[in-house]
Formats: C-alpha cells, sequence, structure tokens
C-alpha cells in the first residue's frame, strides 16, 4: 500500500510539470497559427491569434508559481516560444499587413522588431537575478506583440487606412524595438497574485477594466497597451525631473550656508 501510495505521489509529481508546459505549447500553437493566418491574408485572425499567445504566456508562469512546478527547462522553452510567438509572428504580421509596400525599409523595421525581441529575450534570461523585483529592464516583449496586434485590430476597426497610416506603423516599430532593448524600467505586475486576499475595491476595479475590454475589446486593448508602454518613459521623465529638483534645492542650500558663513 505505501509504495503505491509512493508511485501515485511520483506520478503527479511528475505529471503536473506537463501543466505549465502544455500552456505554454499553446502560446507556441497561437503564434504558429498566427503565421499561418498572415500567409493567407485574414490578419484579424493573425492578430488575435498572438492575443491568445499573449493571455497563455501570461498563465504558465503564474501556473508553475502557484503549483511549484518552476524548472530551468521550463524557463528556457517558454523563451523559446516567446521568440516565435511574440517576436517572429507579429513581426511578419505588421510586414504583411503594413511595412511591404515600403520596401527595404519596412522589412529593415519587421527585421529590426524581431532582432530586438531575440535580444530583449536574451538579455531577460541573463539579468532575471540582478533586476529589480517586480520590474523589467526593456519594454518586455509580449507587450510588443500586444501592441502590434492591437494596432492591427484598432485601425481596422476605426477604418483608418492611407500612406499616414503606414508611415505611423513604421515609426512605431521602430519606437518599439528600441523600448525593448534601452534600459526603460517597466512594472511586471508579477505582486499581483490572484490566489491572496486583496481589499475588497481591487475586485471591482478589476470587474471595471473586464467589463471595458468586454464592451470594446479593439479600441480598449489598444488604448491600455499605449499606456503600459508610454509608462515607461514618463516614469523615467518624472524621476530625472525630481532627482534634478532635489539637486537643485541642495545646491541652492550649500549656496545659502556659504553666504551664512561669509555674513
Amino acid at each position: 500500500m505505501k509504495k503505491n501510495r509512493r508511485r501515485q505521489r511520483r506520478k503527479r509529481g511528475r505529471g503536473i510539470y506537463i501543466l505549465p508546459n502544455l500552456i505554454t505549447t499553446a502560446s507556441l500553437f497561437a503564434g504558429f497559427y498566427s503565421l499561418i493566418a498572415t500567409f493567407t491574408g485574414r490578419f484579424i485572425v493573425a492578430a488575435y491569434a498572438i492575443l491568445v499567445a499573449v493571455v497563455c504566456d501570461g498563465l504558465d508562469g503564474r501556473v508553475a508559481r502557484a503549483t511549484g512546478t518552476t524548472s530551468s527547462f521550463g524557463v528556457e522553452y517558454d523563451s523559446l516560444v516567446d521568440l516565435v510567438s511574440f517576436g517572429v509572428a507579429p513581426g511578419f504580421l505588421i510586414y504583411a499587413w503594413a511595412l511591404s509596400p515600403y520596401g527595404r525599409v519596412g522589412f529593415l523595421a519587421a527585421f529590426l522588431y524581431v532582432v530586438c525581441g531575440a535580444l530583449r529575450l536574451a538579455r531577460f534570461n541573463v539579468q532575471v537575478g540582478s533586476v529589480e523585483k517586480g520590474r523589467f529592464n526593456g519594454l518586455p516583449i509580449p507587450a510588443a506583440a500586444t501592441l502590434v496586434a492591437s494596432t492591427v485590430l484598432f485601425l481596422t476597426y476605426t477604418g483608418y487606412t492611407g500612406k499616414v497610416r503606414n508611415l505611423a506603423v513604421v515609426a512605431s516599430i521602430y519606437v518599439v524595438a528600441f523600448l525593448m532593448v534601452s534600459n526603460v524600467k517597466y512594472n511586471s505586475f508579477k505582486e499581483l497574485e490572484p490566489f491572496r486576499r486583496r481589499p475588497f475595491h481591487t475586485l471591482v476595479a478589476i470587474v471595471l477594466l473586464v467589463i471595458l475590454l468586454l464592451a470594446q475589446p479593439e479600441v480598449m486593448i489598444f488604448a491600455f497597451t499605449v499606456l503600459y508602454i508610454l509608462s515607461g518613459p514618463a516614469e523615467l521623465a518624472w524621476r530625472r525631473l525630481s532627482e534634478g529638483k532635489r539637486e537643485q534645492g541642495e545646491r541652492e542650500k550649500e549656496i545659502e550656508g556659504e553666504r551664512e558663513k561669509w555674513e
């Protein structure tokens, strides 16, 4: 009886590790499906597939941490999947949807997005133990992929077309690529564990956000993503401004102290 129980526990221990990796595989499937949809000209489907991959990417890590099934294999596998689902798939989508008319410039913009995403993932794996807790060093690649997908959905929904749209897309791709390899800090939201007790107003806020997303997903996903991307540079500018004011105040105090000495 004891041996059977031990065997069952071992099977459960081995089996539960499959769960987060299955979710990661679902993210890979969504990314690959996005590539196929883009190849066949179904850009809306491709954009939604990337968003599904983003959801799966957010779930696999939380499930692994909640069940205590984190492993180095899962981390490496997740990085490889992220490169396909959030690097190659969005790069191919944005090139086919908006950048192809610009020839070499459009191709280089799409490739720059992919290579910066790969560099971002490599740097994340190297700095995983040295980065400030709850923060990302540079724009996370799932957020960049969400911007690409939500841009396709938003501009298609609003019916905005023309050369100005494509030029704006080219500029935004270059900016996003730069932010991924920059040292701009972004909130990781990993401290928001769903299984911990939270105040009642937190639940109300989450419900309101879900209602807004469901009411107008094409608009709200794009708006939330843009706000998140802008939050990094805005926080950086605020910190530098605050530091400048502190330094200026300290200098003024030093000058006043020197004046008092001479007086």
